[in-house]
């Protein structure tokens, strides 16, 4: 499947969107299989919980599907339509619940091929320490920081999901960079 980043998706992805409108569930099918894993890795990264990851990312897809009737193509695209569900759908849950740290098990690519004892322990005092860091920034700057790192999105994917022109997510990311380099001591 191409990238969501290309061209061709995005043209691709406008006809599926319309489909998915009309009700088909195949279309929207594969809109969940393109978005679910960066929308996982967003809400993950900003719950600190797998299982509770797993449920808001169902969430967002039914939200989505929901909603789906009244979404308009040319107001916004639908990546940031789905990641501005999500980013709602996580704010819900840390009103409702005490944050949580990242579990340093999960942050663990491929639990398949065991890593040394000696590097799990720096791996897993390295993202305690980052994961402290960025849940100690303000919920804008944590947004752009996981969309732009985690995520890999662009400028402008960012600027669309926050609903702020390009500079001013530039201008958040600077500010979070500088707040991470300060708490992270440097």
């Amino acid at each position: 499947m191409a990238s969501t980043a290309d061209p061709a998706f995005s043209n691709n992805e406008t006809k599926l969107v319309a489909r998915a409108i009309k009700g088909d569930d195949n279309a929207f099918g594969v809109l969940y299989r393109c978005y679910m894993e960066p929308i996982y890795r967003y809400i993950f990264l900003r719950v600190g919980n797998a299982a509770e990851a797993e449920d808001l990312t169902e969430d967002v897809f039914v939200k989505a599907w929901e909603a789906l009737p009244g979404y308009r193509i040319t107001e916004h695209p639908f990546k940031s339509w789905l990641y501005r569900i999500a980013h709602n759908l996580v704010i819900d849950y840390h009103r409702k619940r005490k944050p949580l740290a990242l579990a340093d098990e999960e942050l663990q690519e491929d639990p398949a091929t065991p890593p040394l004892p000696e590097d799990v322990i720096v791996l897993n005092q390295e993202a305690g320490v980052l994961a402290e860091a960025v849940q100690r920034l303000g919920e804008e700057e944590q947004l752009v920081v996981v969309l732009r790192f985690v995520d890999g999105l662009s400028h402008k994917e960012v600027a669309e999901i926050i609903g702020k022109s390009e500079a001013a997510s530039r201008v958040i990311q600077h500010r979070a960079l500088a707040m991470l380099n300060k708490h992270l001591g440097g």
